[in-house]
């Protein structure tokens, strides 16, 4: 779109209304070489083709400036449509929640970022929050609104002083103008819905009546609403401008008359009269305010500013009701159309015509929209307002109808006579002019003869669309009586999202089409119509704007997150439904699940500030659901992409440093801001505390392999609790339905199992380090450093096997399940992937999984299987190649599933799954073990869709997987320390341990791993009698 915006320079103060005066158009302009930059011979072009080149070499720079500076602000403070002064945005900031650090900031129209497209969004969202606060009324929020786009646009347009690139300046200009078109739809949609219905106040009541304020009183009870549509389109379009004529000088050639039709068009009666005075001409000023200057407008405005005068009263006692008002409306016609047949100017005759609702020639002269669209509402209006005065007048509507009929309805056509008709003819003679119902208005615009080109050329433009939507959604709104069932407003949203919804190519959700203003206005727009219509929507109606009005607020929260604006994004997601919020914000969690901490916390703060913590009977998604939707996510096995057949079991433990980094979003502190600070912050450590005790068990069991690498999740989740956990629980510790302290216990238990094994692998990776080197060449300094690593992997160790009063994984309390009524069963979910002893997996078909599956079932005796009822099921995953889901049913018995679990090993499920855990599965492919990567355990009914966790089960599996697996770590570094001639102290109280029957240990160790055990200490025992037989021989030696 080619916006011209070279009327309005520079250098000229549009809050300077004296200087203005010197570029009236009756008048010789004063000029000023020395402030104007047209004279500066430096910055001007001396041919058409160095203006060419300059464009050519800007086109081809690659180096644009990244920003410029922008005005200082006005410090005037704009009035309202009503004459109320705009509430200043900073007065009511004080009062709302944004407090934190991170939290929406109030924002100010600073000089240094009103041209910035950040500014603008963050701006809109700050006005948005306050009226959802309540600090501020919905029709003051539009006027907010129009206001900041006024102010951002007269930044741009006016700040910068140095001179930009040519086509950076036209973008520029662009950008101010399509915002000054923002400006212009909000301010409709005030005139239209903000500015409410009006009562003719009873001290303005005059008696006898005159026919001003009969023709008020016809509007403001106007029934089918025409006029009143009329009045407001009128005054909505002369305000605009009334505002373009505080910013835009007048060239120096004008005459005068063409300066009062633009006073006129701007509805400043009173200064154009007083220009005609100034200019000599007082005659005309006459001309344009009869009846001694009343502001004949039928509006409760109008009625106030004329204070009861009495001259039209005392005019129309004598003559009659409306006579000296039609007139005065016939003697405009007459003239206009003797001057425009004469070939007089178009100005001249377009100001006599304002008077008179002669539309031929208004229309040739307006050159845009708003200009044609008033002169259609003001003619439509004065029309109505006659026919109405004609009503009131005995005998009258009779006489027009008979001249009506004499005439065929040709009256204002043909001849000068035949078109002036008589006085007592009006308003017949420009009745044919004038639209029959709104569409009529619009369709004139777009397609009539007497419309200017460029007026037809600009219907086609967004906001113009924008605006001929919202003044026929009033027409239905009020004709409706506030009821929206003819639908116009959905039209409207449609319309809107037409021009910013992504193509259907277009695979990238977070990239709308369509300009980011155009974005912002849609979704404003939404809210705003959502906020003034909410107690009037109903039925289909309703069900369509909430619709479509999901669809824009939930591609403008995506565009403000693809722009880093995530702290403005919970302003908007807390409107959408219940649906599209939690899965908007889960999508953008997941999106910056490895973004910075700042970040991170932006889009937190974002989500709790703006949505209810917990469920409600609101339509609105809560933070819980979607934190308990990423958490869910966060388990699921991810399609994976593998080069080979050995990267998969590494992909797979890589992927638990994704699922631990969700715990981060849990571990932030919310704002004191928030309904019930305390509570929350103490839900979250709680679902973080559950979340974490669950991947604990699936990260133990995916890094059991002895290598020195770390299980990175597993450390990355005791990294985000140890603050958290640091602060008093006792708020943690009210909580209802969940064993708090049982949870803090597991929590410690993996904490210290994940510090041994940290231990382990530190010393495991020592000793690879000294394998490397013979021997007979490691130095004292780095046998000393293997001896203490040992020794400490050792003591750690047992320190967690030797606990009596609590032991590792066994709670304080069990979860006891008495007999129901009806049979309980319970449920083993797996996930895994099959590894050989190389490290390379196994790509599972339908035969692998039978397989699996019978060797899985026959790990237990037939007797056993067919008493609990087991069941085993086996299939390929269907998001990974190379993964097998494995789902274990029993029915619940006395001591393992029901009652008192005596010996917390998991019962008959985590028996099945420790034999594939640790590749000891009969009829099965011998070394192959399953790595688990998702593991669950629940209670069920049948019959019953709810199910209840059956954490035992994941808890004893891992006391079979962990512990005895400490054991072999502990007697593998018994085994280095003999080798390295130093004795363990503690060696004897390890082999105790594992084989005292109160421990249980024992009970715990397959087949396999008790070989293993054996083998080591075999190996230990060799160890031992070389170094005894060493010192024996020296000592000898010694002794000789």
């Amino acid at each position: 779109m080619d916006v011209d915006m070279d009327t309005s320079p520079s250098y000229y103060d549009p809050q300077d209304i004296s200087i203005r005066e010197q570029y009236r158009r009756y008048g010789k302009r004063q000029s000023s070489p020395s402030t104007s930059p047209l004279h500066n011979s430096s910055g001007r072009r001396s041919n058409t083709a160095l203006f060419l080149e300059d464009i050519k070499q800007e086109v081809e720079s690659q180096s644009y400036r990244e920003g410029t500076p922008s005005r200082t602000h006005s410090a005037y403070k704009q009035r309202s449509h009503d004459g109320q002064a705009v509430p200043d945005f900073d007065s009511v900031v004080h009062s709302s929640r944004w407090t934190g650090n991170y939290s929406l900031k109030a924002c100010k129209i600073e000089e240094d970022d009103l041209d910035s497209d950040e500014a603008t969004f963050t701006l809109f969202a700050s006005l948005l929050d306050s009226a959802c606060q309540g600090l501020i009324s919905i029709p003051e929020l539009i006027l907010q609104f129009e206001k900041s786009c006024r102010d951002v646009s007269e930044s741009i347009r006016y700040g910068p002083s140095e001179r930009h690139r040519i086509i950076e300046d036209r973008l520029i200009r662009q950008k101010a103008q399509l915002l000054l078109d923002e400006a212009a739809s909000w301010s409709l949609l005030w005139y239209i819905y903000g500015k409410g219905n009006e009562e003719i106040p009873a001290d303005l009541v005059l008696k006898p009546t005159t026919s001003h304020l009969e023709v008020c009183k016809f509007v403001a009870k106007d029934k089918d609403v025409t006029a009143q549509l009329c009045l407001r389109m009128i005054q909505w379009l002369e305000g605009l401008a009334s505002k373009a004529l505080d910013l835009e000088s007048k060239k120096q050639d004008e005459s005068l008359l063409e300066d009062i039709w633009t006073l006129l068009r701007a509805g400043r009666l009173e200064e154009a009269c007083e220009l005609c005075r100034s200019a000599g001409q007082p005659w005309r000023a006459a001309c344009l305010c009869p009846f001694g200057g009343l502001d004949l407008l039928p509006s409760v405005e109008a009625l106030s500013k004329n204070d009861k005068a009495r001259t039209l009263q005392a005019l129309e006692l004598e003559s009659g009701l409306g006579r000296q008002w039609r007139l005065w409306k016939w003697a405009s016609y007459s003239a206009s159309e003797r001057i425009g047949e004469q070939g007089g100017g178009k100005y001249e005759a377009a100001v006599f015509a304002a008077q008179c609702s002669n539309l031929k020639r208004m229309l040739p002269i307006c050159t845009d929209w708003e200009s044609a669209c008033w002169a259609m509402a003001k003619s439509w209006l004065d029309v109505q307002m006659d026919m109405y005065l004609a009503q009131l007048q005995p005998g009258r509507m009779e006489l027009l109808k008979n001249y009506e009929e004499a005439t065929g309805g040709s009256l204002g056509q043909g001849s000068s006579s035949a078109i002036l008709g008589k006085p007592e003819n009006w308003p017949l003679q420009v009745q044919n002019q004038q639209p029959r119902h709104l569409s009529s208005l619009f369709q004139k615009l777009h397609s009539s003869d007497l419309v200017n080109e460029a007026v037809i050329r600009e219907c086609k433009e967004q906001h113009r669309q924008i605006e001929a939507s919202n003044f026929i959604s009033y027409i239905y709104w009020f004709t409706e009586q506030m009821n929206l069932m003819s639908g116009d407003i959905p039209r409207l949203l449609e319309l809107v999202w037409s021009w910013i919804s992504p193509s259907d190519d277009d695979q990238n959700a977070f990239r709308p089409h369509g300009e980011p203003h155009m974005l912002r206005f849609g979704a404003h727009l939404v809210l705003v119509l959502r906020l003034l219509l909410e107690d009037d929507l109903e039925g289909a109606a309703k069900e369509k704007i909430m619709n479509v009005g999901d669809l824009i607020l939930h591609i403008y929260a995506m565009y403000l997150f693809s722009q880093q604006h995530e702290e403005l994004v919970g302003i908007y997601a807390s409107h959408l439904a219940r649906h599209r919020c939690i899965d908007l914000f889960v999508n953008m969690m997941e999106l910056r699940l490895n973004a910075s901490v700042h970040v991170k916390f932006k889009l937190f703060l974002s989500a709790v500030e703006y949505l209810p913590f917990s469920p409600n009977d609101n339509s609105s998604g809560s933070f819980e659901e979607i934190i308990e939707r990423i958490l869910s996510r966060s388990r699921e096995i991810k399609p994976g992409k593998y080069n080979d057949s050995e990267d998969v079991a590494e992909q797979h433990r890589l992927q638990s440093l994704d699922k631990a980094m969700v715990i981060q979003w849990l571990c932030f502190t919310p704002p004191s801001t928030i309904d019930d600070v305390e509570a929350v912050s103490a839900k979250l450590l709680l679902q973080s505390l559950i979340h974490s005790n669950i991947l604990f068990r699936e990260f133990a069991l995916i890094s059991m392999w002895r290598v020195p690498d770390m299980p990175l999740g597993a450390h990355e989740l005791l990294g985000f609790l140890a603050e958290p956990l640091k602060q008093p629980t006792e708020n943690l510790m009210g909580l209802e339905g969940h064993d708090v302290p049982d949870l803090i216990k597991e929590f410690k238990d993996w904490s210290e199992y994940y510090s041994c094994d940290a231990t382990y692998r530190n010393w495991l990776k020592i000793q690879l380090e000294n394998a490397e080197v013979s021997p007979s060449e490691l130095s004292t300094e780095e046998k000393d450093k293997a001896i203490f690593a040992a020794k400490e992997t050792l003591n750690s160790s047992l320190l967690l096997l030797q606990r009596k009063e609590s032991p590792w994984l066994v709670p304080t309390e069990d979860q006891v399940y008495n007999s129901p009524e009806e049979p309980l069963y319970l449920e083993l979910y797996a996930t895994a992937i099959l590894c050989l002893s190389s490290g390379e997996c196994m790509s599972p078909d339908a035969t692998l999984c039978a397989t699996l599956m019978s060797a899985l079932y026959s790990s237990v005796s037939e007797e056993v299987a067919v008493d609990r009822e087991l069941t085993v099921d086996v299939k390929m995953c269907a998001k990974d190649n190379f993964s097998v889901e494995v789902i274990l049913r029993c029915q619940a018995v006395e001591g393992d599933g029901l009652g008192h679990h005596e010996h917390s090993d998991g019962g008959i499920l985590a028996s099945v799954i420790a034999s594939g855990f640790k590749g000891e599965l009969p009829r099965f492919q011998a070394g192959v073990t399953m790595e688990i990567s998702r593991l669950d355990a629940c209670y069920f009914v049948h019959g019953d869709t709810s199910k209840h966790p059956a954490t035992y089960v994941v808890r004893g599996l891992c006391r079979r997987c962990c512990l005895p697996e400490l054991a072999l770590r502990c007697m593998q570094a018994s085994v280095t320390l003999v080798e390295l001639d130093e004795l363990p102290e503690r060696h004897d109280e390890l082999i105790e341990l594992v084989a005292c029957p109160e421990t249980g240990f024992l009970h715990l160790f397959s087949q396999q791993q008790l070989q293993e055990f054996l083998l080591f200490e075999r190996e230990y025992s060799v160890c031992f009698m070389e170094l005894q037989e060493e010192h024996s021989a020296g000592a000898h030696e010694l002794l000789n």
